[in-house]
């Protein structure tokens, strides 16, 4: 059923976002070179990935257990209950080094590198254009004082910092390196580390890096993760060459801690409010529209955006990312489309659904949805088109939606034992 691709009340954007309610399709991925394919890809295959998106022009898994073995949500018991390994090399790194790179860094993203980034410590950071538009929500690691790398989300951050110093003002090369991740999530995530690197990993601080080696290979660990659990992402140096002694390394050691190779779990991040870039954002939303108005120090020197981001905080926005508890049946797959919303009273759409997905912890649904300012307001009763359900009720609710305050991937690693 065809829709408008323009909804009173939201902000009229350049390049409309696609509101048909079209629906899936059981059209086959063609599997090409055109897609890069990560140093995981054939052990991913091997654990028993099924299915695939792509992200950052390469192959993604998004599922491992069969649904009628429980499906993504007997993933989200081992990232929660146990410990968890993902391949996330499609997180490519864009390494900027040299004598200007926290210079040139400083200029690409919001915060400030000089105060808040010291060497050996990552921070979640936007990039922004001209225009104040997201162009990335990177993890940034600051790896020695002259090199950073940017764990990127889905777009070609590497080209944008490639044509900013297209000019050679900063002293930097700007380069993507072999670098992949994998990340190690799960309350009994610390205990595998311990038992593959040593005890002294519990002592990296929440955001910490570490320069180590697993099997003599070279590899950088952050205490970082996209699942809001305890947990760490390993980064091997010359992945390509080395992923085949690693990969069934960690699997054997984490035998005994039941780990479970899994895809990034969509439910759990909903539940703590990560964004997913392309899906919850993109290019032409501002940070004050998706809640990450906070990453945007005005204080600080000059950052591309900074004129056009102070003019919007002035102006406000009349949009912005909420979450709804949502009614219906239990939602266990990934989004189709962007499920419309409509004024609870007049059945008018007012929004539409980004990311949506049943919550174990709050045993309902729940989903992130972007709306006019007339529906912000906590407890507002909106109506949702659901694709089997039809039209059924929801109510806007706060985000996060469980651990607001991100205490449980705060743990201190030592009490990380069960």
């Amino acid at each position: 059923m065809a829709q408008t691709l323009v909804i009173d009340g939201l902000k009229e954007r350049r390049l409309p976002i696609n509101l048909r309610q079209s629906g899936n399709s059981d059209a086959r991925m063609l599997i090409s070179t055109r897609i890069r394919k990560s140093p995981w890809w054939h052990m991913s295959k091997a654990a028993g990935c099924w299915a695939y998106t792509v992200y950052n022009h390469m192959y993604h898994p998004r599922a491992y257990v069969k649904p009628e073995d429980g499906g993504l949500f007997e993933e989200y018991k081992y990232l929660t209950e146990h410990v968890s390994m993902w391949d996330v090399a499609v997180e490519r790194q864009i390494q900027v080094k040299g004598p200007d790179a926290a210079d040139f860094v400083d200029m690409l993203i919001t915060r400030d590198v000089h105060t808040r980034i010291p060497t050996m410590q990552g921070r979640y950071v936007i990039l922004c254009n001209q225009y104040g538009g997201v162009i990335n929500d990177p993890v940034l690691l600051r790896v020695a004082d002259d090199e950073f790398w940017f764990s990127i989300s889905d777009s070609d951050v590497l080209l944008w910092a490639q044509g900013v110093n297209s000019s050679g003002r900063y002293n930097v090369d700007i380069h993507e390196i072999d670098v992949s991740p994998v990340q190690i999530q799960g309350p009994k995530s610390a205990m595998l580390m311990e038992k593959m690197v040593g005890p002294h990993i519990r002592d990296i601080p929440y955001y910490g890096l570490l320069h180590d080696e697993l099997r003599g290979h070279k590899i950088t660990i952050s205490r970082t993760g996209f699942s809001a659990e305890v947990g760490f992402e390993i980064y091997l140096h010359d992945a390509m060459l080395n992923a085949d002694d690693v990969w069934p390394h960690i699997l054997e050691q984490g035998e005994e801690f039941n780990l479970g190779v899994i895809a990034p779990s969509h439910s759990r991040r909903i539940e703590a409010g990560i964004l997913s870039y392309g899906q919850d954002m993109d290019i032409e939303n501002n940070p004050f529209e998706v809640r990450l108005g906070w990453q945007v120090d005005f204080e600080k020197g000059d950052f591309i955006g900074k004129e056009a981001l102070a003019k919007v905080k002035e102006e406000g926005v009349q949009q912005r990312l909420v979450g709804l508890r949502v009614g219906g049946e239990p939602i266990v797959w990934y989004n189709e489309d962007f499920y419309l919303v409509k004024d609870n009273e007049s059945g008018d759409d007012v929004g539409y659904v980004t990311s949506a997905f049943w919550s174990p912890k709050l045993e309902s649904n729940i989903a992130l949805a972007v709306m006019p300012r007339s529906h912000w307001k906590r407890g507002t009763a909106v109506r949702v088109h659901l694709p089997k359900d039809g039209i059924v009720d929801a109510e806007v609710v706060g985000v996060p939606f469980v651990d607001p305050t991100k205490e449980r991937p705060k743990t201190e690693l030592a009490a990380a034992t069960s």
